[in-house]
């Protein structure tokens, strides 16, 4: 039968590399995106702001005129210029606190392009269940209005009843529906492609996955993720940066210096020399070491909070992962070896079951063929969100 033809058709799986094409996505969305690039912007910024405010303070210049009389010794005239200095190694810890803000900014922005990416990346998953199923929503659509188109010359013939006739014609609104829907859907995450591209056009009409890497064993994927996971590397950065602190604090803690020239004249007597000067902080810095060590131990609790919560995260997803790789097989085995839509055909052919049952038995595999695209759709998805590491 030539209708089975489309049946059999809709139902072959192939699979090539779509790869490139996923790829070149998300390339130009890490090179467009609105978001992304304001946010190297923003940690630009806060770089140059690391590293402000880490230099000596400004000289102080004073001159002073005082006019007297010249029973009272004349004309004063004072000059002054003045450099204030916090004790030589707070210039090299606020330094080093500022090389390691700078590079946590880094581990910011590569944990902010990878959200993104990622949801490029889902986004781009759903187009190919969508361009899948609409393959497959087409060929039902053509089908069942060949069917259609046969019974109403069945009916003129007085072959078939109009009975017959509104049931074929509720299955082809039906499908024809289905279809509409799933264009909206592809018209939609299109456009959310085009968002997450700056507002560029996308056209993104791949109908296979990319090739599978292969998922080595849980532990072992488990540190790989955690050893480049940069919201990690973030809070371990912090650590860094709140331990130079405290050492700045105890730095600051020293006494401040100051050094400069004064010159005096006095109706014409001129006294000039140094001045130096030494601040004992005694109150302004009290309390900020032990802020700080405070703040080390709350560092570390939200380093081990991370991880166990990071943990249980790529736990579920790949007991979700291992429990969508079994249903896949099974579907897969099932439809390869079920030949249900022979019997069909042959059943039709002997007239032992009508058009009607003969399309109320095809949508069982329809209905199992969407089933599987969807368990395939979120298959992928889990495994795009356990190697978001790569993005």
């Amino acid at each position: 039968m030539r209708y089975i033809v489309i049946i059999t058709a809709f139902f072959v799986m192939t699979t090539t590399n779509a790869q490139n094409g996923i790829e070149k996505v998300l390339t130009d969305i890490a090179k467009n995106n609105k978001s992304i690039i304001a946010n190297q912007q923003y940690w630009e910024a806060k770089k140059l702001l690391y590293k402000t405010g880490i230099n000596p303070s400004n000289p102080k210049f004073e001159y002073e005129y005082l006019a007297g009389p010249a029973s009272a010794g004349g004309n004063q005239t004072d000059i002054s210029v003045i450099q204030s200095f916090d004790f030589p190694t707070s210039y090299i810890k606020k330094n080093q606190v500022a090389n390691q803000q700078i590079v946590q900014s880094d581990f910011q922005v590569t944990a902010y392009r990878q959200d993104v990416l990622l949801k490029a990346k889902q986004y781009c998953m759903e187009l190919i269940y969508l361009n899948k199923k609409q393959i497959g929503l087409k060929n039902q659509v053509e089908f069942i209005k060949k069917i259609y188109t046969a019974y109403q010359l069945k009916l003129k013939q007085g072959d078939v009843g109009l009975l017959a006739i509104n049931k074929i014609k509720l299955q082809v609104f039906n499908w024809e529906n289905e279809l509409r829907l799933n264009t909206i859907e592809i018209k939609q995450y299109t456009q959310k492609l085009s968002e997450l591209n700056g507002g560029s056009d996308i056209a993104f009409t791949e109908t296979n996955y990319p090739i599978i890497p292969t998922v080595p064993d849980f532990a072992t994927l488990e540190n790989t993720i955690e050893a480049n996971d940069p919201n990690l590397k973030s809070i371990h950065q912090q650590n860094e940066i709140d331990q130079k602190k405290l050492e700045l604090s105890r730095a600051m803690a020293l006494p401040k210096l100051e050094g400069g020239y004064r010159s005096q004249d006095v109706s014409g007597q001129k006294i000039q020399g140094i001045h130096l000067g030494i601040t004992i902080p005694l109150w302004e810095n009290k309390n900020k070491v032990k802020h700080r060590k405070a703040h080390l131990q709350f560092n570390d609790l939200q380093i081990e909070e991370h991880q166990n919560e990071h943990f249980n995260e790529i736990q579920q997803l790949y007991e979700k992962y291992q429990g969508l790789s079994v249903s896949i097989e099974e579907y897969q085995k099932l439809m390869g070896t079920v030949k249900s839509n022979h019997l069909l055909d042959k059943a039709l052919e002997l007239e032992e079951i009508s058009f009607i049952q003969y399309i109320m038995e095809i949508n069982y595999f329809y209905d199992a063929h969407n089933t599987y695209l969807a368990l395939e759709k979120e298959y992928h998805q889990v495994i795009a969100e356990l190697y978001k590491y790569e993005l």
